[in-house]
């Protein structure tokens, strides 16, 4: 019997919690430890894999994504044990997607190839500017060189290579980003994630603008500006957006993060990972501890997850109107009604398309153009009718 996650797919998250630096701006799960014992994480993962698989033996697994933190700091074999394992407890996928994200500054030759071989075959590299001054001041430790150089190591011992620039940054005019993209452009790889810059509650960026002191942010008018080049230039360069922030050439999607968009399925291990995991068909919530070290010691006591919670079929829906109107194909109409036990509210959407926000097109929903800038407002309209 076909469930619903089935339309998304089924991946594994697996998070490694550790960074050389931890940057302003960022408000991922990420921690600077001086000493980091490399085989009592091995064990926990591989224990982790194991106690998540009980319930979902049998399945075909469609990516594993390696993230962070920043995971090009785990040891060769810590990857490889992980991959091995999840093979065993899972059916791989004829078009299995492994992915690593790493940082610059952490590149080696010798470790990227040895993660080649212990099965990744896409890497996600954190660039963010490709100007030394604003490397500094987002507080990332590489310079434009280092990513120059990660790069081409990334393309001698992988076919698929991502990287990730933030736009709409301090004083970065529409100028000073259309050089920059067009630089990065140039460097033809096969995707690329374009992140305007998020002022996030509780990072070091945060701080800085409640006191007023963080000078030099676009206005809104600069920032739709940036976002509307970005499309532009992407397009005519032969990528598609086919999510808000994420380009591609054709056939070179992150599989991975389809599955989230697409509301599949999902187990997350690792330090603050969350998953989504139907089971006799609820889907559930699960969470685990923020701490490596709370996490390491709940693992040894049997799980790492610190809370696993049944989701109703409103909730259900609500997570795949906000997650599958970032993708340009949207949402499908009938599936929503599925999970959510009643129509899309028809007032709303009448509302959004004589705006010319969102169309319905062969019964999905999605956001026009126009519309894709204004996303958030968007899915509030719909979310609080």
């Amino acid at each position: 019997m076909t469930e619903d996650w089935q339309s998304g797919g089924f991946g594994l998250y697996v998070h490694w919690p550790f960074c050389q630096a931890k940057c302003p701006y960022c408000d991922f799960n990420s921690h600077v430890s001086a000493k980091i014992n490399q085989n009592d994480w091995v064990r926990a993962y591989l224990w982790e894999l194991e106690r998540s698989s009980i319930q979902t033996r049998g399945r075909v697994l469609n990516s594993i994504f390696f993230g962070g933190g920043t995971p090009s700091l785990m040891s060769v074999t810590t990857v490889a044990e992980v991959i091995d394992r999840a093979l065993q407890l899972w059916t791989p996928a004829n078009s299995l997607e492994i992915t690593l994200e790493a940082n610059p500054s952490s590149v080696e030759a010798a470790r990227f190839a040895g993660y080649r071989d212990a099965g990744v075959n896409r890497v996600s590299l954190g660039f963010q500017a490709l100007n030394d001054g604003d490397l500094k001041r987002l507080g990332r430790l590489h310079s434009v060189q280092d990513a120059l150089s990660a790069l081409d190591i990334a393309k001698k011992h992988f076919d698929r290579v991502s990287f990730d620039l933030i736009y709409a940054r301090q004083n970065q005019t529409l100028e000073d980003w259309e050089v920059e993209l067009r630089t990065a452009l140039d460097m033809d790889v096969d995707h690329l994630s374009l992140y305007q810059l998020t002022i996030e509650p509780g990072t070091a960026f945060g701080d800085r603008f409640k006191a007023g002191k963080l000078a030099g942010l676009p206005n809104e008018d600069l920032s739709s500006d940036q976002f509307e080049l970005t499309q532009e230039m992407c397009r005519s360069a032969g990528y598609t957006a086919y999510e808000v922030s994420n380009h591609a050439k054709p056939g070179a999607e992150s599989l991975h993060n389809q599955i989230y968009w697409r509301y599949g399925d999902y187990v997350g291990i690792g330090p603050g990972a969350h998953g989504r995991v139907t089971v006799n068909g609820a889907k559930t919530a699960t969470e685990t501890h923020l701490s490596p070290a709370k996490w390491l010691q709940a693992v040894s006591a049997g799980s790492g997850e610190v809370s696993a919670t049944q989701l109703s079929p409103r909730e259900q829906s609500e997570e795949y109107l906000i997650m599958g109107l970032r993708l340009t194909e949207g949402i499908d109409v009938q599936r929503f009604q599925r999970l959510a036990g009643a129509s899309l509210p028809s007032h709303v959407s009448v509302e959004l398309m004589e705006l010319g926000l969102v169309e319905i097109v062969g019964g999905r929903l999605r956001a026009t153009a126009t519309g894709r800038p204004l996303l958030n407002s968007i899915i509030r309209a719909y979310l609080t009718a």
